[in-house]
């Protein structure tokens, strides 16, 4: 699924309107290295589908769906790749939807009148799609990421001439052969970095990867385009044996690294427009109002911003604490947790949402701050 598809997907997933059965979302954390991580989600969906099932929270069919296919997942039949997986259930909305993603998550199920969205929130921006070059002086690898885990892949290889016993290479001069194959490396680095930027325009490539020893990354470096060079977010070590999704599971840190300098940066800026009260809101009750006046264009909220809140079931205004009745209509409320529905009015308008693990100066608003459409 491209970036615009899964954000599209997960705007539709906001919009959910309860059906006459709940829907049951479930995020698991698939990036197990032994078979004890792999026993540790088995036991946590099995004990998680016992207790929705002793207490009917679910429709029997939408938690027998859940069951065979996250033991489809953990045991490695679809998706083995992925680090983390989204499963969403809800017969009476014909809603059955499996997602594959490379970021883990925390195992989490949970039973509710509309899909938990929240954990997607911000994936789309965090793993913007990329490139990881795995490369030495003969061949290279390219390697296209997205959201979802590796897209595509290319091998690019040079075809080296070899010394023989006789004749050819073996009656030049050494000085002659290491410096044909000196400028040999040179063409190869060349084609390699053209195909480099072919591909980062093809699959819109935000950052590079580049997985290779020291001296054959700095080799390739020169022959890439000043563009395409800033967008190299780092470099590991690789391996021509290695697969895939080994090589991009290291890649993962140098991203996610990436990903949390932007979202921080992006963050202090907001706060700052914020503080000059101009295209920028901050704090619980400001950051309400402008998603009840559908005023956010992003939202930045904290993992761990958690309030009670109510909806109104008429209008859809959203309050801070519990209410009976709606301030602006009169009509009555239901509950809610004002994080997440602060997530799903945002993405259901059309807006975009970055969650964050930790950030001080956010905490010190409240926890939420949100970039409006308008100046306020």
């Amino acid at each position: 699924m491209s970036a615009v598809d899964f954000r599209q997907r997960l705007r539709e997933l906001a919009r959910f309107e309860p059906s006459g059965s709940p829907v049951v979302s479930v995020y698991l954390n698939t990036e197990w290295v032994d078979e004890h991580q792999r026993e540790r989600v088995r036991i946590f969906v099995k004990n998680a589908l016992a207790e929705a099932r002793g207490r009917r929270w679910a429709d029997r069919d939408d938690l027998d769906w859940i069951e065979r296919q996250s033991g489809t997942l953990i045991e490695c039949a679809v998706f083995e790749d992925a680090n983390g997986a989204v499963l969403f259930a809800c017969g009476s909305a014909s809603l059955r939807e499996l997602l594959p993603l490379r970021v883990p998550f925390d195992d989490t199920f949970v039973v509710d009148a509309r899909p938990y969205v929240r954990p997607l929130a911000g994936i789309v921006d965090d793993t913007p799609p990329a490139l990881i070059v795995l490369a030495d002086g003969v061949s290279a690898r390219l390697i296209a990421l997205d959201a979802s885990g590796v897209t595509d892949e290319t091998v690019l290889q040079a075809e080296v001439p070899g010394r023989h016993e006789s004749g050819g290479w073996a009656d030049l001069a050494q000085s002659r052969y290491e410096r044909h194959i000196l400028e040999h490396r040179e063409q190869h680095f060349a084609a390699v970095a053209a195909a480099i930027g072919a591909w980062t325009e093809r699959y819109d490539a935000h950052h590079i990867v580049l997985a290779a020893e020291p001296r054959s990354a700095a080799a390739l470096r020169k022959h890439l385009p000043e563009a395409v060079a800033a967008r190299i977010a780092g470099v590991v070590a690789g391996a021509r044996h290695e697969s895939s999704p080994v090589i991009a599971d290291r890649a993962a840190g140098v991203l996610a690294r990436v990903a949390q300098q932007a979202d921080e940066r992006r963050v202090d800026e907001a706060l700052a427009d914020a503080a000059e009260g101009s295209t920028a809101v901050a704090g619980v009750t400001a950051t309400v109002g402008a998603v009840n006046r559908n005023a956010v264009r992003h939202l930045y909220v904290l993992t761990t911003f958690r309030e009670p809140g109510a909806v109104c079931q008429d209008c859809g205004a959203l309050q801070r604490g519990v209410h009976f009745t709606c301030p602006f209509c009169g009509r009555g409320t239901r509950t809610t947790e004002l994080g997440e529905a602060l997530v799903e009015r945002v993405l259901a308008s059309g807006g975009e949402v970055t969650t964050l693990e930790s950030h001080r100066p956010l905490a010190g608003h409240g926890g939420v701050v949100a970039r409006l459409r308008y100046a306020a």
